[in-house]
């Protein structure tokens, strides 16, 4: 692949509209960004809420965890939506959403309204995190999709740190009592302005080519095909596209979910949203306030110090969406999973020894930048690109409602097993870091058995590849099966 002014020119000489496709992917990233900023707010202002609505702490615990509620409905309700009616209509729902969560939030007059209000929100990104890296995945080339779909992992850890300077900023000079009243309006208030945006710019985004050729939609399916390369190879790849239609019976509008392969595909896609989520990035956001007011010493400067764990996020993030492409997407994953490891080891021998000083930050940061190049951007470039185009939407709304379900299960069994007293007493808080890093581990075997290479892969031969790899792991149960008896 060599570089030029205008794109890529790829190895079979096809000239590809780099400015094109970034503008496009960049749009639909802006989802993203919202996702990051809607689900990262509260944490500047649930000391507020919990004065201003006298929470009590089962009422403060839902005032956090109810997004995910939403999260969950909007991100299984994704398929249905975006085959019905298309990417872009669903992502522009789920900018609407984002707005009226918002302005709703912001103001707010009961505690239950802000709820019903966060929910939507939640709806909106259940939405986002489904519709905008299969929108991306749907609109790039093959060799150039593990960055663009980077900008997914990228735009979510953007959209936290911008919301976390915004809530520092806001709290930096005010008073405790102008904050409990007003302040934490103005912090949920504040996203209306990316909302806005958002809103704006999605309407002049094509649909998705490939959702345009199921829908009957070849001559737009083609402008678009054609926009992002060149009218000769938009051609090819619209044979193809429909090709891969035919052959998978979507003409009938129907998937056979029972058949092998599918099953397969579908499991695999839904783990490795799960294993995203139990391999320790909660843990380490937990443990972030602890290790930053040891180092420190001042509660106040907390919210400043957690925009420099963004930070962190966002340069691992940046060395996976250059490596995905280069290296990729096994390799990258197997190394960020064993960097995993060693951070989270490191973390729970400084806890276990009571060092919770520079060296317990060294060991979670060591875990934020190898999780954020691996399981941070593989997680939605995996998922975005292994359902072949008839499964893709429902498969990835399966697998991303299945991600905040464990998201969800983690946030309530982590504080069990870090506050139970028996294990604290013995292990200082180090066990759950030692939970998490055996899920790792598990992460890291099931990623080399049944996860394919699909650097390269286009995504009508997606399916080829995952039968493979079924075919491959059915051989080797078979021998085992024979080696037994």
């Amino acid at each position: 692949m060599k570089p030029s002014k205008m794109g890529v020119i790829m190895d079979n000489g096809i000239i590809n509209n780099k400015v094109y496709l970034l503008s496009i992917c960049g749009i639909a990233a802006l989802g993203g960004i919202l996702f990051g900023y809607d689900t990262a707010v509260v944490s500047g202002a649930i000391n507020s809420l919990q004065i201003y609505f006298n929470l009590s702490p089962l009422e403060t615990g839902w005032a956090v965890s109810n997004v995910v509620i939403g999260c969950i409905i909007g991100a299984f309700a994704a398929g249905t939506i975006a085959d019905r009616w298309g990417r872009k209509v669903a992502l522009i729902i789920s900018a609407i959403l984002f707005s009226l969560s918002a302005c709703g939030s912001a103001l707010a007059p009961t505690f239950t309204s802000f709820v019903l209000f966060r929910i939507i929100g939640g709806l909106a990104v259940g939405l986002a995190a489904t519709i905008s890296p299969m929108y991306m995945s749907e609109t790039s080339p093959k060799d150039f999709r593990g960055r663009a779909l980077s900008m997914q992992q990228f735009a979510i850890v953007f959209g936290q740190i911008l919301i976390f300077y915004v809530n520092y900023e806001i709290a930096h000079y005010a008073s405790s009592e102008w904050l409990t009243q007003v302040g934490w309006r103005w912090m949920f208030g504040s996203g209306v302005i990316p909302c806005l945006i958002f809103c704006v710019l999605v309407f002049f985004i094509p649909e998705s080519p490939r959702w345009d050729v199921m829908a009957g939609r070849d001559d737009a399916a083609l402008n678009t095909l054609s926009r992002l390369s060149n009218p000769v190879h938009a051609q090819h790849l619209l044979r193809e596209i429909r090709q891969s239609v035919i052959e998978a019976g979507k003409s009938h509008n129907k998937v056979n979910w029972h058949e092998g392969t599918t099953r397969f595909i579908l499991i695999v896609g839904c783990l490795i949203a799960i294993l995203q989520q139990v391999t320790g990035v909660n843990v380490m956001m937990y443990y972030a306030p602890l290790v930053l007011k040891t180092v420190t010493g001042s509660v106040e400067s907390a919210l400043f110090q957690t925009i420099w764990i963004g930070v962190v996020q966002l340069i691992g993030s940046l060395i996976g969406a250059v490596l995905l492409d280069r290296l990729g997407r096994l390799p990258l994953m197997r190394i960020g999973t064993l960097g995993a490891i060693l951070g989270l080891l490191i973390t729970s021998f400084a806890l276990y020894r009571h060092s919770t000083g520079y060296f317990a930050l060294f060991g979670m940061l060591f875990f934020m930048v190898f999780y954020a190049l691996s399981w941070g951007v593989g997680t939605w470039v995996l998922i975005s690109e292994i359902f072949p185009n008839d499964m893709r939407a429902q498969g990835m709304s399966m697998a991303v409602g299945c991600m905040w379900i464990a998201n969800f299960f983690v946030s309530q069994t982590f504080p069990m097993l870090n506050e139970n007293p028996y294990l604290f007493r013995a292990f200082h808080g180090a066990f759950p870091m030692w939970v998490f890093a055996g899920f790792c581990l598990f992460s890291f075997f099931f990623i080399s058995r049944y996860v394919p290479e699909t650097k390269g892969v286009s995504l009508e031969k997606m399916r080829q590849t995952m039968m493979e790899k079924h075919e491959e792991n059915f051989k080797k149960v078979m021998e085992t099966k024979d080696a037994s008896n």
